[in-house]
This record gives C-alpha cells, sequence and structure tokens, in this order.
C-alpha cells in the first residue's frame, strides 16, 4: 500500500512539472533574442521573460511585443542608440498549426 502511495505521488509530481515546463513556453528572453536588452534593467529583463513566458493567446502576446518595442525605440532614440531589429517573432508558437486554420471540406 505504501509503494502504491509513493508511487502516485512521484507520478504527480512529475506530471506537474512537465505541465509547468510547458506552460513557461519555448521562449527564454536573452540578448540574443530580445530587442532592447541592452536597454533594460535586471528587474525588467526578469519581468519581460516572465510575461513572454505567460501569454495564452498570439493576440495577448503580440500587443506585449508591440507596445514593448515602442517602449524600447523611445528609450534608444533618448539615449541616441541604435535599435537592431527583431529577428523573429517570439510569440509565434501562440499561432494555431497552419493545418487547424484551413477549413475541412
Amino acid at each position: 500500500m505504501r509503494t502504491r502511495i509513493n508511487k502516485v505521488l512521484i507520478l504527480t509530481l512529475l506530471l506537474s512539472v512537465a505541465v509547468t515546463a510547458q506552460a513557461r513556453g519555448p521562449v527564454r528572453a536573452s540578448e540574443g533574442n530580445t530587442r532592447g536588452w541592452q536597454l533594460m534593467t535586471p528587474e525588467e529583463r526578469i519581468e519581460h521573460q516572465s510575461r513572454i513566458r505567460g501569454f495564452r493567446t498570439y493576440e495577448e502576446c503580440r500587443s506585449y511585443q508591440l507596445s514593448h518595442h515602442q517602449l524600447m525605440e523611445e528609450r534608444a532614440r533618448q539615449r541616441g542608440l541604435p535599435l537592431p531589429q527583431g529577428r523573429r517573432d517570439i510569440c509565434e508558437h501562440l499561432q494555431p498549426s497552419q493545418d487547424a486554420r484551413q477549413p475541412s471540406g
């Protein structure tokens, strides 16, 4: 009986860790993939990464991304610094798969 309970607890723990990891999303914000990284404080970087990982829809992610880019553009302009263009859409993993967008029939 005790062994069975231990197995259930271990399985539950493993599943919760897997779900938590999946919920974070595939994005890890870094200097190489975040527009304006050099213009953010360490606290802002942590908050930015947390927000990016928390989005559930493409629309809310994209809205945040656009406002973040505007803020970084303004900071760069104020400091007279060039701001590199973004390399990829960090929200694209939230879009429905191509197959799901095509009507069936």
